[in-house]
């Protein structure tokens, strides 16, 4: 379908902008770091705590949310989006509110290391380290250590979809669910029909995913490892369940729609859930693209349905 009025205004006001990657590094992290305002009013939580927690390569900086009421509470560790690149704890610091507001539950956002100064597999290390830290140490903050999920959104999402891997391989921590918005699953080459459809003009580039993951990755073994590119995981059964979303006009579109299938395959319970007429990043743009705040609507409420069933 064509692109929706609120996506297509927001894309031609950013049509003479520079390529995301040609910027200078920091340039492009500052400009991640703006988005944020477009995600509209920012929400009060009950509660904001920033700490560091012990990780691989030194401490590890992570902020929680803490959503109205009394706990124990459920939690969500959340994986940031960027490439693995370009965004950190300031630049989703919206959609952590929401996204504790709507499920009720407390989240953890881990400001895992960045590439290029650390490279795969850094992110992954400190993202696996996060989530088993906090079943680990559930009770210092209030939270359920028997209700736990993963959650992220595009390379974020690549981080919570291997956190579920590596989890399950070492069976801890117990996740009860995933979210995975636009999650990068694959390497980018050979690509998919939908990375050649969306390679130019729709927000992230194949170009800009092509900079990523040069940033990202020390060697082309590194493109194959299911750490990396988990649609090449061999076996994905007993994983936790799962929303996947996606959207119409992104290159990411087929590759989380076939870990969605394959997921399916293996035995998982999933949803697949597509955003029509839009664009990648459209999750944290709710401020002007309407279909982001109903994705959060719709990712809050596949949270409690799974905290509640993980409580029964």
């Amino acid at each position: 379908m064509p692109l929706d009025a609120q996506t297509k205004a927001l894309l031609d006001k950013m049509v003479n902008s520079p390529p995301r990657h040609s910027l200078p590094l920091e340039v492009a992290r500052q400009q991640a770091r703006e988005v944020a305002r477009l995600a509209g009013e920012v929400e009060p939580v009950a509660k904001v705590v920033d700490m560091e927690i012990p990780g691989p390569g030194g401490d590890i900086p992570v902020r929680f949310y803490y959503p109205q009421g009394e706990g124990p509470f459920p939690a969500v560790v959340y994986f940031h989006g960027g490439g693995w690149v370009i965004c950190d704890l300031e630049s989703h610091d919206p959609v952590c509110r929401m996204l504790a507001n709507r499920s009720e539950a407390v989240v953890m956002a881990v400001d895992y290391r960045r590439a290029p100064e650390n490279k795969f597999p850094a992110a992954v290390e400190d993202a696996y380290m996060a989530a088993c830290w906090l079943v680990e140490n559930a009770e210092s903050v209030d939270v359920d250590p028997a209700r736990v999920a993963v959650a992220g959104d595009s390379a974020g999402g690549n981080l919570a979809t291997v956190v579920a891997l590596l989890a399950k391989e070492h069976g801890n921590p117990p996740l009860v669910f995933q979210l995975l918005v636009y999650p990068i699953t694959d390497y980018y080459s050979p690509g998919t029909p939908s990375y050649e459809e969306n390679a130019e003009g729709y927000y992230l580039t194949k170009k800009d995913m092509i900079w990523f993951w040069n940033n990202y990755i020390s060697e082309a073994s590194h493109a194959t490892s299911p750490y990396a590119a988990p649609l090449r995981a061999p076996d994905l059964s007993g994983l936790p369940p799962a929303l996947i979303i996606t959207v119409e006009y992104d290159p990411l579109r087929d590759e989380g729609e076939a870990y969605a299938k394959r997921l399916q395959e293996a035995g998982v319970s999933v949803k697949l859930s597509c955003y029509n007429g839009t664009v990648h990043n459209f999750f944290r743009l709710g401020g002007v693209i309407e279909q982001g705040n109903q994705a959060m609507n719709e990712a809050g409420a596949a949270l409690k349905a799974a905290f509640q069933k993980a409580r029964e």
